[in-house]
């Protein structure tokens, strides 16, 4: 089955819609007075069916009218300020290291590998990167996009969850890297924040070929239409939906698992979310893409397609071209 959305083309299940219309997530009634309660302003695809696809009860997808400019984003002369989250709950990925420090910004170790790269490809853009993985420094207002970098499971405790609610509804940037599809699997508005999508399995880290979906948006510009890159290939499900396909791995490398993805298998994408913009990206598992060690351009190109989707992300440059 084809990806329900790619590059930001939506699947419509026009028998259900009637005389509605679906736009980036949202459904929108063409008649006036449409019942729906909202005055006719746009309804949440959970008021139809289209296709079991859930909607999360908020404004998403490609459509900018779900942004909130509501003094999260970054604007022109302000500091530029993100938050690197990397608290684990559950199994550690060899790329964060051992567990950091209490505090905002602790010491880091030799092997925290990620934290420290990210910290250093933030400062080359101007952007000052502060790190945490202490829940009392979960503090979001200062920064223009908090990054979860592979903090899995209940990385967030439930003061958390309503700090990150209400950042995003706030127009606040969310990236989410590797292992963030491994968090807070209870919590279905995280889930709709990763794009209706959520971590099942994966395969060995092993080589695969990236295929360049939409060379439009700024964190793909450049990109060839086919590069080598070498991670393990995540099968998610839910499969995301409403959402702008940057990147997807090849069909070979995506059916190694049995709950392999088929002809089209995403690894980047990006959408509008409950005000807020999510820039997702399930690469980023070997050390050496952090460390720039990869054979050929792949390391180098994801260096580029992370930091570009995180400057998206805060609205220093455009989000997710279409």
């Amino acid at each position: 089955m084809k990806s329900l959305i790619r590059s930001g083309i939506t699947l419509v299940a026009a028998a259900a819609l009637g005389a509605g219309l679906v736009v980036g997530g949202t459904a929108l009634n063409t008649e006036k007075g449409n019942g729906n309660g909202l005055g006719g302003q746009p309804a949440t695809a959970s008021q139809i069916y289209l296709d079991e696809i859930k909607d999360y009860g908020v404004c998403r997808g490609t459509d900018p009218s779900c942004y909130h400019e509501w003094g999260n984003g970054w604007t022109e002369g302000e500091e530029k300020k993100i938050l690197i989250w990397s608290r684990t709950a559950g199994p550690r990925h060899a790329h964060l290291g051992t567990a950091l420090g209490p505090g905002l910004n602790p010491p880091l170790n030799a092997n925290n590998v990620a934290q420290a790269t990210l910290v250093q490809w933030a400062a080359e853009r101007g952007i000052k990167a502060d790190y945490t993985e202490d829940l009392s420094q979960f503090r979001l207002n200062n920064y223009q996009a908090v990054i979860f970098l592979s903090s899995n499971r209940d990385t967030l405790d439930d003061t958390a969850q309503t700090t990150l609610m209400q950042y995003i509804r706030g127009g606040g940037g969310f990236v989410g890297i590797h292992n963030a599809f491994g968090a807070e699997y209870s919590w279905q508005y995280y889930e709709g924040l990763l794009g209706g999508a959520n971590f099942y399995n994966h395969g060995p880290n092993r080589d695969g070929t990236v295929e360049t979906i939409n060379n439009r948006d700024v964190s793909t510009t450049g990109m060839p239409k086919t590069w080598a890159f070498k991670d393990e290939w995540y099968n998610l499900i839910p499969y995301p939906s409403f959402v702008n396909v940057l990147l997807e791995v090849d069909k070979a490398t995506s059916e190694a698992t049995p709950a392999g993805h088929g002809e089209n298998h995403p690894v980047s994408w990006c959408q509008y979310y409950d005000g807020g913009r999510a820039w997702l990206t399930t690469l980023g598992h070997d050390n050496a893409a952090w460390q720039g060690t990869l054979p050929g351009d792949g390391d180098a190109f994801f260096k580029e397609h992370v930091v570009s989707g995180i400057e998206s992300a805060m609205g220093i440059k455009s989000f997710c071209t279409v």
